[in-house]
């Protein structure tokens, strides 16, 4: 399809979606051009490179955590004999169930004095690099468990045949194969811990996110806060450019494609003790223990359910409408890039993943910053909360339609043409239905991301409006931890269907996102 035209209706949905991801950096861009020296001056303050130093430092030391702990063990669920390896790949995927902020608040439980545990105080810089790796190995796991099962074993086992030793074989042949996924799931940390705001503002460790917004709430004059914003966003694109250089640089890893069958179970030998070792303590550190600690919470003392129910439905309302207003939009986008591929298909695709690029309390300063000049009728609505949601996770539903498309034949959405079929009911009868599980798998993960957002949340809801997420940061912030148990588990048992949906099809249906 790639040489005829796109029909005029799919190109104007298309174009609008990415203009509107794009409108809140534009105007942010140009309210901050158009700012006096005052608020630029925020940039030659001392301290603003050594927060951006340290946002660097926390950023590196996470990725870098997060690679170490979910390669290995990607390659013990999937490549060796470890007893109960199914088992261990699941619980190991399952931290995505917790909000990053809910694992921060079980480590400064746990540990400190008087902690429930008595271990070493867990805060600061070391703290928030503890609870993050927790919160996004998943993100490596799960990329490079998708990766090792396509790949297919037969270089392997013909390299071992050679008489290389296990260890050779994994550095010269398997982790060459694993360098995509590996370069993904690193870009989705990154990312991830740059935008984020709970984990450090509760760990009180030094980061843009948590300065943002404290310049936010803080100050009467705002343009400051809209100038350390912009700085977040070209460490953004920084780390998105060097991303893409170092895989071009890499090149296609050698692989066999898709296998027709399971490797050979790698035998762990007397390796088989420390293994189980390293799969358990990884899953109580990131999940038995944070659930433990708000059972525990929930035990000491009886908590008040008032606005409970509220807050859950409000969530769901919240993440259900931008789970299928996002969803929707990015199938345009895609079935533009894929079935009409030219220049400018191509380059409003890559600007659709720009997105990953606009941390939470970014666009939500933004959307701030528009509405109380030009749109005061929106200003704290839900509309607007939708919006902010939209803008922040277009990329995840962009990228399981486009992974799906990818994958789908074109030929017969070209047999339906040729039957008579117009493109709209091409487009209902014979694509949707060819990348429902790629738009599910997109959907489950803009839901499971909007019900854990808490910086976008916070900023732009409308007064009265609680959700589940804003209902565990009031509670600790006044230190009511037993109050905070409820809405957090209740986060857990919300985020564990969309959390199943992706496990059990996440990793191939959305792919490496934004690549």
């Amino acid at each position: 399809m790639s040489g005829r035209r796109p029909p005029w209706a799919l190109a104007a949905l298309g174009v609008a979606a990415v203009a509107f991801v794009c409108l809140p950096l534009a105007y942010l861009v140009a309210r901050v051009a158009g700012a006096g020296p005052d608020a630029w001056s925020v940039l030659e303050r001392p301290g603003t490179l050594v927060l951006i130093a340290k946002t660097v430092a926390l950023t590196a030391t996470v990725t870098a955590g997060a690679v170490l702990v979910g390669v290995p063990a990607a390659f013990l669920v999937t490549r060796t004999d470890l007893p109960g390896r199914r088992v261990w790949a699941v619980a190991l995927t399952l931290p995505l169930v917790l909000p990053s902020y809910v694992l921060a608040l079980a480590l400064l439980a746990v540990s400190g004095p008087g902690g429930l545990l008595g271990l070493p105080a867990l805060e600061g810089f070391s703290g928030a690099v503890v609870a993050l790796v927790l919160a996004t190995y998943p993100f490596v796991l799960l990329l490079c468990i998708a990766a090792l099962r396509r790949a297919d074993p037969a270089v392997e086992e013909a390299a071992r045949g050679l008489g290389r030793g296990r260890g050779q074989v994994f550095r010269e042949i398997t982790l060459p194969l694993l360098r995509p996924a590996i370069g993904a799931g690193a870009l989705l940390v990154a990312l991830y811990t740059l935008a984020d705001f709970g984990v450090v503002s509760l760990m009180r460790a030094e980061a843009l996110t948590r300065t943002v917004f404290l310049q936010y709430r803080g100050a009467f004059d705002r343009e400051p806060a809209a100038v350390l914003a912009l700085v977040l966003v070209a460490l953004t694109v920084l780390v998105l450019v060097a991303e893409q250089r170092a895989r071009s640089r890499m090149g296609a890893a050698p692989s066999g494609g898709r296998t027709v069958r399971a490797a050979a179970a790698v035998p762990l030998g007397r390796m088989r003790a420390p293994a189980l070792a390293f799969c358990a303590a990884l899953a109580t550190a990131g999940l038995v223990l944070p659930v433990g600690v708000l059972v525990a919470w929930l035990l000491r003392r009886t908590p008040s359910l008032d606005g409970v129910a509220l807050a859950t439905l409000n969530s769901l309302l919240v993440a259900v409408a931008a789970a299928v207003v996002t969803t929707l939009a990015a199938i345009p986008v895609a079935i533009l890039a894929s079935r009409f591929r030219r220049g400018w298909t191509v380059a409003l695709e890559r600007t659709g993943y720009g997105a990953n690029a606009l941390p939470g309390i970014v666009a939500a300063l933004a959307f701030v910053f528009f509405a109380a000049r030009h749109a005061p009728v929106v200003y704290q609505s839900l509309a607007l909360l939708v919006a902010a949601y939209f803008v922040r996770f277009f990329p995840q539903a962009l990228a399981g339609t486009s992974t799906a498309l990818s994958r789908a034949e074109p030929r017969l959405e070209e047999a339906s043409r040729g039957l008579g079929r117009g493109p709209t009911r091409t487009l209902a009868t014979v694509t949707v239905p060819l990348v429902a599980p790629g738009l599910l798998a997109g959907a489950a993960l803009v839901l499971l991301s909007t019900l854990k957002e808490l910086p976008a949340t916070l900023v732009l809801r409308p007064i009265g409006f609680d959700t589940l997420a804003t209902e565990v940061w009031t509670a600790t912030s006044v230190s009511q931890y037993s109050q905070a148990a409820v809405p957090a588990l209740l986060l857990c048992a919300l985020a564990a269907p969309a959390v199943w949906l992706l496990v059990g099809r996440g990793s191939s249906e959305l792919g490496p996102l934004g690549n």
